[in-house]
């Protein structure tokens, strides 16, 4: 969603991240290396119906291998989710990581009607699946180290569920979107539902054809709606006391998050971490550059 040169880390955010910032440190194994066999605990692939709200999600967890349990990332994607970064998941995996992906209600064959109220849900349900002990021993899931990380409305998702769960130990955001509440929040609350029409357009534009049950009518109307409880600033003290990483790019979403950043660090943060990369919204030509900054924040973790 895109609403409204570099190939090494910079220096700057590998000293804050307290990682070195030699060339040879900056390229960790996980690029480029498979890890070792372990014939007792392999690599695995479990796929799954995720249950939320009455619905059940296309979901499944890359394992990684190793008796573990392994921190687990659950990874958000976007609207409408073409780019689900499954390059990252599995450079993740290679790095000892569990990677969760599932699809949102109504959302490319899950069941039920998609609505940005029904992702919060989602990604609600998914942290509660992983806790559950059942499930944890059988992914071998740490759920005591559950990271988010969301791309677009995915990064919208991931700050705002983590902001509500404080058992969340970290959230990355690559180019989160602001669901158009920063704009929203400029019009005096009786003229707010004139921006209906506007921001309906901008999801149209986006294409709504892996989505059911909504329309973009429908979707504006209800980023309106909460525009106040969404606001994206707010949710920066609920996090304030764990490690961010903010990445952003070309595609216009950078002063959103940059607003976030601030509130972040007006908040006490001090484990927030930022990267822009010049490149577009799916960091098409920025791909390895994208998942060294993120392993690379991992590592500091």
């Amino acid at each position: 969603m895109r609403l409204f040169t570099t190939a090494l880390l910079s220096a700057s955010f590998l000293a804050c991240s307290g990682i070195p910032a030699s060339p040879q440190a900056q390229t960790p194994a996980a690029i480029t290396t498979d890890p070792a066999p372990d014939k007792a605990h392999p690599a695995a692939f479990d796929t799954f119906q995720l249950p939320s709200h009455g619905a059940q999600l296309n979901a499944f967890v890359y394992i990684a291998a190793g008796a573990g349990p392994h921190p687990t990332v659950i990874l958000l994607h976007g609207f409408p989710g073409n780019e689900k970064n499954l390059d990252l998941a599995q450079t993740l995996r290679r790095a000892g990581y569990d990677i969760l992906f599932f699809n949102y209600r109504g959302s490319w064959g899950s069941p039920g009607d998609f609505s940005f109220t029904h992702s919060i849900e989602d990604v609600q349900s998914a942290i509660a699946y992983l806790r559950d002990p059942i499930n944890a021993t059988r992914l071998r899931v740490d759920s005591k180290q559950i990271i988010l990380i969301g791309h677009s409305m995915g990064g919208f998702m991931a700050r705002y569920a983590g902001a509500q769960d404080p058992g969340i130990k970290a959230v990355g955001l690559i180019s989160a979107a602001d669901m158009a509440v920063d704009k929203i929040e400029t019009i005096p609350t009786a003229y707010r539902n004139r921006a209906v029409d506007p921001i309906a357009k901008s999801f149209a534009e986006e294409g709504l054809a892996p989505l059911a049950g909504c329309t973009p009518k429908s979707l504006a109307e209800e980023a309106v709606a909460n525009s106040d409880a969404w606001n994206i600033p707010n949710l920066a003290p609920k996090l304030a006391s764990r490690p961010v990483l903010d990445l952003t790019s070309d595609d216009g979403l950078a002063p959103s998050n940059d607003a976030f950043v601030s509130a972040l660090k007006k908040s006490g943060s001090t484990h927030v971490f930022t990267q822009h990369f010049a490149t577009d919204h799916s960091y098409s030509d920025q791909r390895i550059a994208m998942q060294i900054a993120i392993l690379n924040w991992l590592a500091a973790l």
